[in-house]
């Protein structure tokens, strides 16, 4: 389970200039350049902190202890060390060949693609022309062949964790109003360094920023407002001018909407009093907003279409489902049709996971609840929280667990939306697959070695040291969990063999040692694969549950 956070409640900045962040550049992005931050607090990189109990098995001395441990010390081998590691290695292709199971990338990739709809194939070539689905993996985002790249009017500059709400809601923006854009890529502070060239443009290092036909805005309301005025060809998400009734309704929702993040803020970062005044207070607001949903005939806020007051609430109430349930024990959003004492505000999260706009910024509980602590100086966790805590953390059968519980087990809604559990799988092989030496090395990590300086986030460690040594036998278990997500029940079952196979090997010929990092750098990766910046959340279950799959049998060799 996850450390316990700081009661403290120092919010950096104010109130509405916060951001949130998990995790850096992406190790499932294109380039195998970029990595994700490793998230760990402690001394070492093999001892993060993990919120999912670890399946680590009990090491010993063995032939290749000394190998690795130079290789995690010092990033380097000897000359036998690598000759132990290459025989090991050839030992691990002829065992997999025996086994009738790929060694190969390649040939995975193959496999994939031979089980993906024409859409899904066509993922990364449409992410380079900026068309197709939105992704989070789009730097240039041009909707369809009608707009050309030259013609591009506005660069967004956003967190590269994509978790700050302030950007989110300027993502949506101009997804919703299909205005073509670039996207840069900033840190956040709590988890590494911004350029200087784009403190020279924003001194304060706040984001987001927008350059919109050579103007450059440095507040989200004012971005979207913009955007607004400058394409007014574009899907209109602000009330006609005629409409005065309507735009004055949308002012006072404006309010409210700043009512219910302050009174969300004061409890989350607190510690409610035995008169529970602060959760009263928050409810009180929060039945405000869902008379105001009541009030209107449509789902949204204005009625039956979207506009930018949605926009305003979407980032917030997002995450105070998910903060509050994990810190308080407060339960806003249910399954389809399970009972709620907020029907209106669900059936807006409903009519929201329609729009392509929030399906793609769109997080997980999981996500948000490691991303919050470091960005407010701590969230406050109150008694009856717990069992939450441990369904969000993986640590709940069947939360991240062969097999997966509909919904969490009634914690978060599955997103239906996203596709059935066969589609899940694919596109969780597809991000590991398209980019997987960037992700060994990443997970690697965890058996390496922390990096300097630190940064504020409790999962964070940009400068960590990976351990090159075991980068084979990472990459090895990595491709067995790909065939097991492709596999149907006979090749499933002959999945799990090989696992168990590779395991005794690996056991009898390099020792504890091997299993040790293995599992170590399976776990690491487990803990930081990042909702939507990564995946969607049920590839992200799949992945997450099928690392644990690998590790617990690694361990029991």
């Amino acid at each position: 389970m996850m450390p316990k956070p700081t009661t403290s409640y120092h919010l950096y900045h104010k109130f509405f200039l916060y951001s949130f962040a998990l995790l850096s550049a992406e190790a499932f992005a294109p380039s195998s350049t970029a990595l994700p931050l490793q998230l760990q607090t402690t001394s070492s990189a093999s001892s993060s902190p993990s919120p999912a109990a670890s399946s680590t098995a009990v090491f010993s001395f063995n032939p290749l202890k000394s190998f690795f441990s130079s290789a995690s010390q010092k990033g380097m081998m000897t000359s036998t060390s690598s000759q132990q590691a290459e025989q090991l290695q050839s030992l691990t292709a002829s065992k997999l060949a025996s086994l009738g199971m790929s060694s190969s990338w390649d040939e995975i990739r193959s496999m994939l693609e031979s089980k993906q709809t024409d859409d899904e194939r066509n993922f990364r070539k449409n992410l380079t022309k900026g068309y197709g689905k939105a992704s989070p993996l789009h730097k240039l985002r041009l909707f369809d062949e009608s707009n050309r790249e030259e013609d591009v009017k506005v660069t967004l500059y956003r967190d590269s964790a994509s978790w700050c709400p302030y950007c989110q809601k300027v993502w949506m923006t101009l997804e919703q109003k299909r205005i073509p854009y670039r996207v840069e890529k900033i840190n956040m502070r709590c988890y590494g360094d911004k350029p200087m060239s784009f403190m020279a443009m924003q001194p304060s290092g706040n984001i987001p920023v927008a350059v919109i036909n050579g103007v450059t805005y440095n507040q989200s309301n004012d971005i979207m407002y913009a955007l607004e005025e400058q394409f007014p060809d574009h899907e209109p998400l602000v009330p006609d001018a005629t409409d005065s009734s309507k735009r004055m309704f949308a002012q006072e929702l404006l309010r409210l909407e700043r009512q219910i993040f302050s009174a969300w803020m004061y409890w989350l970062t607190s510690r409610d009093g035995s008169d529970g005044r602060l959760r009263e207070n928050f409810i009180s607001t929060l039945m405000e907003v869902e008379r105001a949903l009541t009030s209107m005939k449509g789902p949204f806020f204005l009625g039956d279409k979207v506009s930018i007051v949605d926009m305003m609430f979407a980032p917030f109430l997002e995450r105070m489902c998910a903060s509050l349930l994990y810190f308080k024990g407060f339960h806003m959003r249910v399954a389809s049709g399970k009972q709620s004492n907020y029907p209106a505000v669900n059936r807006w999260f409903g009519a929201m996971e329609t729009l392509e706009s929030y399906q793609l910024t769109k997080s997980d509980y999981y996500t948000h609840c490691w991303d919050l602590p470091p960005q407010l100086g701590g969230c406050v966790p109150e008694a009856g929280s717990e069992p939450f805590q441990n369904a969000i953390n993986g640590l709940t059968q069947g939360s991240w667990e062969l097999p997966l519980s509909p919904h969490n087990g009634g914690i978060e809604p599955d997103w239906e939306w996203a596709g059935d559990d066969n589609a899940s799988k694919r596109e969780a092989v597809e991000r590991v697959s398209a980019n997987w030496e960037a992700i060994v090395a990443f997970a690697a990590r965890g058996a390496g070695k922390a990096g300097f300086p630190r940064y504020g986030a409790p999962l964070a460690d940009p400068n960590a040291i990976t351990n090159d040594a075991v980068h084979p036998f990472v990459s090895v278990a990595l491709q067995l969990l790909c065939q097991k997500l492709l596999a149907d029940d006979d090749g499933d079952a002959k999945c799990d063999k090989a696992m168990k196979e590779i395991a005794y090997l690996w056991k009898k010929e390099g020792g504890d040692e091997v299993i040790e990092k293995v599992v170590m750098s399976l776990e690491y990766l487990r803990d930081r694969t990042g909702v939507p910046r990564d995946m969607r959340l049920p590839a992200a279950r799949q992945l997450r549950a099928h690392l644990n799959w690998a590790a617990r049998v690694l361990s029991s060799a």
